[in-house]
C-alpha cells in the first residue's frame, strides 16, 4: 500500500526542465490556470473558439487554392480571391517556374488583431464568478522573458471599462523560489502566491461578494 502511495504521488509532481524557458512558463501558466478555476471561475473560451474558426478558415481557403479543378488562367480569378484570404505562403505556378506569393491581408489582419487587442499575453479568460454582485470575468495574464527567470503574473478585469471592474495586479518573482534542483515544481509556494494575488483582486476577501 506503501508503495502504490508513493508511485501515485511521483505520478503527480509536476516537473520542468530548468533550461528550457518555454517548458518552465508552460508548467506556471498551466498551474495558474488550475488554481484560478478551483476558486470557482469558469473557462471562457469565446476567444480560442474564434481562433479555432478562422484558422479552420484558412485551411478550407488552402484545400480550394490547391485542388480547384481549372488551370492557369482559368482559374486567374479564383486565385487572387484565395490570395486575398489567404494569410500565409503558399506556390502558384504561374509560368514554368512558381512564384511564392506572400500577403498579410485579411483572415491574418483579423487574427493578428486579436492577438495584439484581446489575447496579448493572456493564459486565460474567466466568466464573471457565479452568484457575485460582479459582472466581468477575469483576465490572467504571464510574462517570461528569455534569459530571464523574472515570472510576471497579472490578474486584470475582461471590462477594464465595466463598473464592478478590480483593479489590476501584478507581481513579479524569480522562478527559483519555485523550483527544486531537480526541477519540480513546489506547488504550495507557489499556490500560496497566486491566491494571494487573487485575493488582492478581489479586495482581500478572497472572492466577490456573492448575492443573497
Amino acid at each position: 500500500m506503501e508503495e502504490k502511495k508513493t508511485g501515485s504521488k511521483t505520478k503527480n509532481v509536476k516537473k520542468a526542465n530548468l533550461l528550457d524557458h518555454n517548458a518552465i512558463k508552460h508548467l506556471l501558466d498551466e498551474s495558474v490556470s488550475d488554481i484560478v478555476t478551483s476558486r470557482g471561475y469558469k473557462e471562457d473560451v469565446r476567444l480560442s473558439n474564434v481562433k479555432i474558426l478562422l484558422g479552420t478558415i484558412i485551411i478550407v481557403v488552402a484545400l480550394f487554392a490547391q485542388f480547384y479543378n481549372k488551370k492557369f488562367p482559368e482559374n486567374r480569378d479564383f486565385l487572387m480571391c484565395c490570395i486575398g484570404l489567404y494569410p500565409f505562403f503558399f506556390r502558384i505556378k504561374l509560368f514554368p517556374r512558381s512564384f511564392v506569393i506572400s500577403r498579410y491581408v485579411v483572415l491574418s489582419a483579423v487574427m493578428q488583431l486579436i492577438l495584439y487587442t484581446k489575447e496579448k499575453n493572456a493564459i486565460l479568460f474567466t466568466y464573471p464568478l457565479e452568484g457575485s454582485f460582479t459582472s466581468t470575468g477575469l483576465v490572467v495574464s504571464s510574462k517570461l522573458p528569455r534569459f530571464s527567470d523574472q515570472y510576471t503574473l497579472t490578474i486584470d478585469s475582461a471590462d477594464p471599462k465595466s463598473i464592478s471592474a478590480g483593479k489590476s495586479v501584478h507581481f513579479t518573482n524569480s522562478v527559483t523560489q519555485w523550483f527544486t534542483e531537480d526541477g519540480v515544481l513546489v506547488e504550495g509556494l507557489f499556490w500560496k502566491d497566486v491566491d494571494a494575488l487573487i485575493k488582492e483582486y478581489t479586495g482581500g476577501a478572497g472572492e466577490p461578494r456573492k448575492k443573497k
